[in-house]
């Protein structure tokens, strides 16, 4: 009995298929859909369609639910698929004008008029007084939904396809107690900077139609100014906002460096997903690393004999 087990559901018919090592899955943190890629040995049993529906399972573990999108022949005998998750739907474009709705219940209008299966979905709480979102896909309406969320309360939230069902979960739960290291990997690259969304002064402005002036919010951090030079967010915010308090959640957002890491043929984890947070320690000569970071894209290769992974990873201090 081996490790992998792939089925493909079509028109009645369940078939376990014989796959060629090895089995890709990828997920990102945002805007994609989850993806499985597989050859599969075409005999004369096998009979499927695009639109069938596909499952995974590694060592005892259900992982993939999806959809068959492409195939493509190489050889008479060998069929190269390519099918996503349910989040494959959100790349719908659509209009919707809504008012007063917080991320998570966009999210569960968007499920049910699109016919697809929710799973788990956290309270997101901060309510959007209103937005059009006219002719955007899916995958756009949810992401600004989200921005907004996480500039008014700090809080980030993946959205993702847990074997088909949509889930949305605060990203703090979403830790993991796995620790990666430079010996864990056959090969790593780590980023610092402060060029991409790192703030050290927001300044929000708000303009008073009747009294004919302009209201400033403004909130700093002296010393990394002083470190880094002026790095300025600025943004309008509408009326009823509380202009401090989101200057504030701003600048506990963007005041600090960005890190990347991307670290290749890790000893593979089934749990590990795009939005998953995890602990990174590297030693880099007079430089130690140990953060929390997130994953931004997992792509996961299944052996019989192996399972690794291909990293690419976020951090921030908000993370932690």
């Amino acid at each position: 009995m081996g490790k992998s087990k792939l089925y493909i559901l079509s028109r009645g018919h369940i078939y376990e298929c014989a796959v060629q090592e090895p089995i890709i899955w990828e997920t990102h943190r945002k805007g994609v859909p989850g993806k499985l890629t597989f050859n599969v040995l075409n005999d004369d049993v096998l009979a499927f369609y695009e639109g069938d529906a596909v499952r995974f399972e590694y060592d005892g573990q259900k992982l993939f639910y999806g959809f068959v999108f492409t195939k493509k022949r190489s050889n008479s005998r060998i069929i190269s698929v390519t099918a996503y998750d349910q989040l494959r739907y959100f790349k719908n474009k659509n209009t919707y004008t809504y008012k007063a709705k917080t991320a998570a219940q966009l999210l569960k209008i968007l499920i049910a008029d699109f016919k697809l299966k929710a799973g788990s979905i956290d309270n997101t709480k901060h309510v959007i007084s209103s937005r059009v979102e006219d002719n955007q896909e899916l995958f756009t309406m949810m992401e600004n939904a989200l921005a907004i969320t996480t500039k008014h309360t700090g809080k980030l939230f993946v959205m993702y396809d847990d074997y088909g069902s949509i889930n949305l979960r605060e990203a703090k739960n979403m830790k993991l107690n796995i620790l990666v290291d430079e010996d864990s990997a056959e090969t790593f690259e780590y980023t610092t900077s402060i060029d991409e969304n790192t703030y050290n002064k927001i300044k929000l402005y708000r303009e008073d139609k009747k009294k004919g002036k302009r209201e400033i919010f403004i909130a700093q951090d002296s010393s990394k100014m002083n470190e880094w030079g002026v790095l300025q967010y600025t943004e309008s915010v509408e009326s009823g906002e509380n202009g401090k308090l989101k200057a504030d959640t701003l600048l506990a957002l963007y005041n600090q460096k960005s890190r990347k890491l991307h670290i290749n043929k890790v000893f593979g984890d089934s749990r590990v997903r795009g939005g998953s947070i995890i602990g990174v320690q590297l030693h880099l000569g007079d430089l130690k690393v140990a953060k929390f970071m997130m994953i931004e894209t997992v792509k996961h290769s299944f052996y019989e004999s192996k399972h690794q992974m291909d990293l690419k990873l976020i951090g921030g201090d908000f993370i932690a």
